[in-house]
């Protein structure tokens, strides 16, 4: 089984193709987080695509949601985006 860092890193590189893209398990620090309870998890991305150029926020922020799919109700709590286009690393 695959840890849920794997599976974000898996699906965010199949959907948008980033050139860069680090995702950090934050959950040990929200650990007595009432939001943390029902096991689900913390995370911040890091993430330069192609995808991103001349998209605003939002549609960056949409995108990698739709590309973590089912994650964002079973195994994501909380998502800390940093979505780039390569001229903006």
């Amino acid at each position: 089984m695959s840890t849920r860092v794997e599976q974000i890193r898996a699906r965010l590189g199949a959907a948008l193709a980033p050139s860069v893209l680090d995702v950090e398990d934050e959950s040990h620090r929200h650990a007595k987080h009432p939001g943390a309870r029902d096991g689900r998890g913390h995370f911040r991305v890091h993430v330069v695509s192609e995808t991103f150029r001349g998209q605003p926020a939002l549609a960056r922020h949409r995108a990698v949601y739709a590309a973590l799919g089912e994650l964002m109700q079973t195994d994501i709590h909380a998502l800390a985006i940093d979505a780039r286009a390569p001229e903006e690393e």
